[in-house]
């Protein structure tokens, strides 16, 4: 980000300093993650989830309404409908698309004439009011669900999938239609789902944090690049979402390129659960995850390296004290859906953060 930057804990402004120190520390931190994996822990994310949203993953005004609605029918569950939501319009009540659907569930006008209903006490039918056309979205996907239960192969795909195409297009294909955009919709759904989900239990680390944090270590030193990718062009300078993007690319992990998007990209872990090679994300608004502004690859202990500000260079920060605040941390998936996911909306979508 394009900001000046008070003094924090864990900072020096000589970098062969950090260099002397990550040699210290890196072998350590290092061997904790190979541990963790050589301990039995699984490659790739396993824990098991519940139908409760994971907390700070969509906007504060927006939890309740959704969890609300998640109770509509029983295919449903809040995070279903979080990632739909997300896919739709990345939460940007105001969203209007090319076609004319409007707002954070992007319903066509004509759809939104049978399902609207004012839902919050004002008698008006606002598909621009979260209130209205979350219950509405979530009354017209069981209705899905009821027309396509005599649809072969998974209920909920079908029923996104008649979200995105059309009832008709579903049962004239027997189950999902066989046009990308409504491939890529239901796929995304159904692998941001356990994104927006409160895990049960210990959430295993990954295997590839090892390789992660290795590749952030090894560029300790590097200036700051607003943008910066880490390519020969940029001299292989890196902004904070290029630096987590291109550690996990190293291990075959294939991350969106904003720390917003990124932080839709894996299971939310507790902070008293992070683990070496967690992503750990900075925001404005603590309640609001698209002011998130900042991410780090966590290394243990309270620290994390990151590629903070113009001005800097890749080092050790503390996530205590470090401006903006601390919102959360998110395990990535070994595989991530296809990004950007709000395609349809993408110029009104509020996602931010480099």
């Amino acid at each position: 980000m394009l900001r000046p930057a008070p003094p924090r804990a864990l900072r020096l402004s000589n970098k062969w300093i950090w260099l002397a120190v990550g040699a210290l520390l890196t072998p350590f931190l290092i061997v904790a993650a190979v541990t963790a994996v050589a301990l039995g822990m699984n490659s790739s994310v396993t824990a098991q989830v519940q139908a409760s949203l994971q907390p700070g993953t969509v906007p504060a005004a927006d939890a309740s309404l959704i969890e609300q609605a998640a109770t509509t029918c029983s295919v449903l569950s809040a995070p279903l409908l979080a990632a739909q939501f997300y896919q739709e319009s990345g939460f940007n009540p105001n969203a209007v698309s090319d076609t004319g659907a409007m707002g954070i569930a992007q319903f066509e006008p004509g759809t939104w004439s049978t399902w609207a209903s004012p839902s919050d006490g004002d008698g008006k039918e606002n598909p621009y009011n979260p209130a209205d056309e979350i219950p509405a979205a979530a009354r017209y996907d069981c209705a899905l669900a009821r027309q396509l239960a005599k649809v072969p192969g998974d209920p909920v795909s079908n029923m996104l999938a008649g979200y995105n195409a059309g009832p008709g297009a579903v049962i004239s294909a027997d189950g999902i239609p066989h046009i990308e955009q409504t491939e890529n919709y239901v796929k995304n759904i159904k692998a941001l789902e356990q994104a927006f989900a409160a895990p049960t239990g210990t959430v295993a680390v990954s295997a590839v944090a090892v390789q992660a944090i290795k590749f952030a270590y090894d560029r300790l030193g590097t200036p700051y690049l607003y943008g910066g990718t880490g390519t020969a062009a940029e001299n292989g300078e890196f902004d904070c979402s290029g630096l987590t993007q291109a550690a996990y690319a190293s291990a075959g992990v294939t991350l969106p390129r904003v720390a917003a998007e990124q932080w839709y990209a894996g299971v939310h872990v507790p902070r008293d659960q992070l683990q070496p090679g967690d992503l750990v994300f900075f925001a404005t608004n603590v309640n609001d995850p698209s002011t998130i502004e900042h991410v780090g690859i966590y290394v243990g202990g309270g620290a994390m390296i990151d590629s903070p500000h113009t001005g800097s260079v890749i080092r050790f920060d503390a996530i205590d004290g470090f401006n903006p605040t601390y919102i959360g941390a998110v395990r990535p998936y070994s595989t991530v859906p296809q990004w950007p996911v709000a395609t349809a909306v993408a110029s009104a979508s509020p996602l931010s953060g480099t």
